[in-house]
């Protein structure tokens, strides 16, 4: 799967943001943003430092009508015993948004990102309200991922369906943007050149 298509799957079995589990876990918010972050495994290293920080960072996404699901290869079971061990004994506590299970490795197949232990590497997706890929990133397994580029490149695509215009290298939220025309590209070099 690439940018500009349609994620393969929009339901998984999950234990959601409550705690519960469903079989059949709808997780594409279709009134705005979803971030599908895949980890390679329940109680492991460097997976519950970025599960930690997306869930620190969770109200920054709501605000910005964003949906935010983690998933791994893992059962519900696990998902649900990981939620309840505490962080001080090497869980992750009760986070605020829904864990899939990719059990079968169905998803994760289609997408490409299962290495060849069977777990997924650390791959992120952005998804419109059309449940089209319009920002993606894969690390390998020793490569924790930043939670705050996730943010800006909503921000981004934000900008961009609001305004029409394209956002440079490093844009931040409340920068300008640039037309999508070399003259665009010219008045914004020449303004950044000056300044």
């Amino acid at each position: 799967m690439m940018i500009g298509d349609t994620f393969p799957l929009t339901s998984l079995p999950a234990v959601t943001e409550t705690g519960a589990m469903e079989k059949d876990y709808e997780f594409v918010n279709k009134d705005g943003y979803t971030v599908v972050f895949f980890y390679p495994l329940d109680f492991t290293f460097v997976c519950p430092t970025e599960l930690l920080e997306f869930n620190s960072k969770l109200e920054e996404f709501t605000n910005r009508n964003t949906k935010v699901v983690s998933c791994s290869v893992d059962s519900t079971h696990s998902h649900a015993a990981w939620r309840r061990t505490p962080v001080t004994q090497g869980g992750i506590g009760e986070v605020g948004y829904a864990m899939l299970s990719d059990m079968n490795r169905d998803l994760s197949d289609m997408l490409g990102i299962l290495n060849e232990d069977g777990v997924t590497y650390r791959a992120s997706y952005l998804l419109d309200k059309n449940g089209v890929i319009r920002h993606m990133v894969i690390n390998d397994l020793p490569l924790g991922r930043s939670v705050d580029e996730m943010l800006r490149m909503v921000d981004a695509l934000a900008f961009f369906e609001e305004h029409g215009e394209v956002c440079p290298a490093g844009w931040q939220k409340g920068q300008s943007g640039m037309k999508a025309t070399l003259e665009g590209t010219t008045a914004y070099l020449t303004q950044k050149s000056a300044a």
